[in-house]
């Protein structure tokens, strides 16, 4: 790791020493900065907002994405409470676990088990409970800055989970971890690259939907679990919540299985809406090739 990265994670230790009452009363602020600067974040929060939430009028929704770029800001300063203060610290935030129960039933299977765990509350934190509790390979995707992934990794590595590139390597790496009863972790509602995926509905919207998922579970019978880390209100800490998967999502017609991992999504979503990561341009590709990107600015 370089020096310039070896200081900014001193600084991620330091402010890991601060409380989670106060990070996340920082992050709200910053969230409210989004929302005042007329951010790019502000700007992708309501244009999904406005296509996902067509029941409410413009002023409800207005409302809720402030609300919602405040958790976005809390998603933020909380890194350095999880990643800075270490796994036996960020472990003890974690106040009840509901559905454990779905997870340790699929441990015990000996079936493989695969955790979707969609951009929702604190998934840095759900990583460090699964890890804690199991051996885990986790998929992530380098970032755009090839310079960051070291510290990424070493942040992400301290309870030794596999750390699998989304990638074909990788991608065999799961099938054999699945085969052999263990378990994986994967974020379900990360957009692939045009061509990679499959169109399916996301609150009524058609989205490019990954396939590895479900591809996984069609080949390997391994279970599917949703889960997520609940933000608590005011610095009270994390819920961890297991969900089970839709039947279909391995069903051997693709669009059917996608389909019911974007049901999935959708159903953690609505138990902590505003905690999902609604700035992420879900909705930048079209089935329909000439429809415009619903992100451009006129």
């Amino acid at each position: 790791m370089s020096t310039s990265l070896a200081i900014l994670y001193f600084l991620l230790r330091l402010s890991g020493r601060l409380p989670l009452r106060l990070l996340h009363g920082l992050g709200a602020l910053l969230g409210q900065l989004f929302w005042w600067s007329g951010s790019q974040l502000r700007h992708h929060t309501e244009v999904n907002l406005a296509l996902v939430n067509t029941q409410f009028d413009a002023s409800q929704r207005q409302a809720t994405a402030r609300r919602t770029l405040r958790e976005t800001g809390k998603s933020i300063t909380e890194i350095a409470k999880i990643w800075g203060a270490g796994p036996e610290t960020a472990l003890a935030l974690v106040r009840e676990v509901d559905g454990e129960e779905l997870f340790q039933a699929a441990q015990a299977s000996g079936r493989g088990l695969i955790v979707a765990a969609p951009h929702l509350g604190c998934w840095e934190l759900l990583n460090f409970w699964l890890c804690s509790r199991t051996d885990l390979a986790i998929v992530y995707r380098p970032p755009r800055n090839p310079a960051l992934e070291p510290l990424l990794v070493k942040a992400r590595g301290a309870l030794k989970p596999e750390q699998v590139r989304a990638e074909g390597a990788g991608v065999r790496t799961l099938y054999k971890r699945l085969q052999a009863g263990g378990t994986v972790g994967i974020l379900p509602d990360q957009q692939p690259k045009q061509g990679d995926g499959e169109f399916a509905p996301f609150f009524g919207v058609p989205a490019l939907t990954m396939v590895l998922v479900s591809r996984l579970a069609q080949r390997t019978g391994a279970t599917v679990l949703f889960a997520f880390a609940e933000r608590l209100p005011r610095g009270g800490g994390y819920r961890i919540r297991f969900r089970a998967a839709p039947a279909e999502i391995g069903a051997e017609n693709l669009h059917t299985a996608v389909s019911a991992l974007n049901q999935g999504v959708e159903a953690c979503v609505r138990l902590a809406f505003e905690q999902y990561q609604w700035h992420y341009k879900r909705f930048q590709f079209r089935p329909d090739p000439h429809e415009p990107n619903p992100y451009w600015r006129g």
